[in-house]
């Protein structure tokens, strides 16, 4: 069977290194696209591709069997209906679109015209996740609080992605870029039947204008999902404070490193497995998954209509916050 031919576009987001060795070692990657030409050329340099400026015409010239679409928040919406106007299969980081009308316009367009459209959201795929359904069905857990803490908004203009500060373009901060996951994990365990009950966000640690600190409550009758996750950790991308419990039966399930899973019994002994806990180990199940999906006509195991319903959440979770307040930074934060 021919190698698939890859594209990439919105290229210069940081998540691209997460991607990138298994989409190399699975296929060929053939073309790269960014809104910025300097960005562009300089990864397609160093894959030895052309770079594209427009996602139309890298279409058009590469003829790209499945395309990962990256970029700002603000560009993906239009990139996911050019996709889709062109029949490409195709994977979108999260959140696809600024807003759920966004998400829920592109999502009822690739649903329309049968094409591709997986969102990563990698949690679906973890050993953490794994290990719990070994040995709990999705109903059992009653309380789950997940606290996951990533480095400060001073990376992203550090890895040429200052506009993830901008509201306009992001969408906002820590919780529409990582909060997104546990919300996604909530509907999973809890099934459809999820609101948000409480929200508390706060930009007092930079004072940008985006929260750098978000506290979500999701609950499913008497079930409760507490998602917590901030911009906080003196630390760069994937270096995370992580502290994850569940509640499962009479057993009791504590995640603290990146590669330990503790499960209490009822007689207080104590079990440790071996596994991944974090989001960067699971991207390379995701490209793997996704490709062997394209190639087997299955459906992706995370959709956009899975990704406009978690914005839904997203924006209740929003409202119920508030507005930030207006502050001058606390910090130094260089363009």
């Amino acid at each position: 069977m021919a190698r698939m031919r890859i594209a990439v576009t919105g290229a210069a987001h940081w998540h691209l290194d997460l991607f990138l060795p298994t989409l190399q070692e699975e296929a060929d990657v053939v073309a790269v696209h960014d809104a910025d030409p300097v960005a562009a050329q300089r990864i397609a340099d160093g894959l030895g591709v052309r770079a594209h400026t427009d996602v139309a015409a890298l279409l058009e010239a590469a003829r790209p069997d499945f395309v990962l679409a990256l970029g700002p928040h603000d560009e993906m919406a239009a990139t996911a209906r050019t996709l889709i106007g062109n029949d490409v299969p195709f994977a979108m980081e999260k959140p696809c679109g600024l807003n759920p009308q966004e998400v829920h316009d592109i999502a009822d367009r690739a649903r329309d015209a049968g094409v591709f459209a997986a969102v990563p959201f990698v949690w679906r795929q973890s050993e953490l996740l794994a290990v719990m359904r070994e040995r709990f069905a999705d109903a059992d857990p009653s309380y789950l609080s997940f606290r996951w803490i990533a480095g400060p908004p001073t990376r992203y203009p550090a890895s040429g992605c200052g506009w993830m500060l901008d509201p306009a373009r992001s969408g906002g901060g820590c919780t529409v870029n990582l909060g997104v996951h546990f919300i996604d994990l909530a509907r999973v365990l809890f099934g459809d039947d999820v609101w948000v009950s409480s929200a508390t966000m706060s930009n007092a640690a930079y004072g940008l204008p985006i929260e750098d600190y978000s506290l979500v409550t999701l609950r499913s009758g008497g079930r409760v999902f507490v998602g917590e996750v901030g911009y906080l950790m003196p630390a760069q991308h994937s270096d995370f404070d992580l502290h994850f419990s569940i509640k499962a039966r009479d057993h009791y399930v504590i995640a603290s490193s990146p590669t330990d899973v503790e499960i209490v019994a009822p007689d207080g002994s104590r079990e440790h497995v071996k596994a991944h806990t974090t989001n960067v180990d699971h991207y390379p199940v995701f490209v793997r998954d996704a490709l062997r999906r394209v190639r087997e006509g299955e459906p992706p195991l995370a959709s956009l209509t899975d990704m406009a319903a978690v914005m839904d959440l997203t924006r209740d979770a929003y409202a119920l916050a508030g507005p930030l307040p207006v502050r001058p930074p606390a910090q130094e934060v260089s363009a």
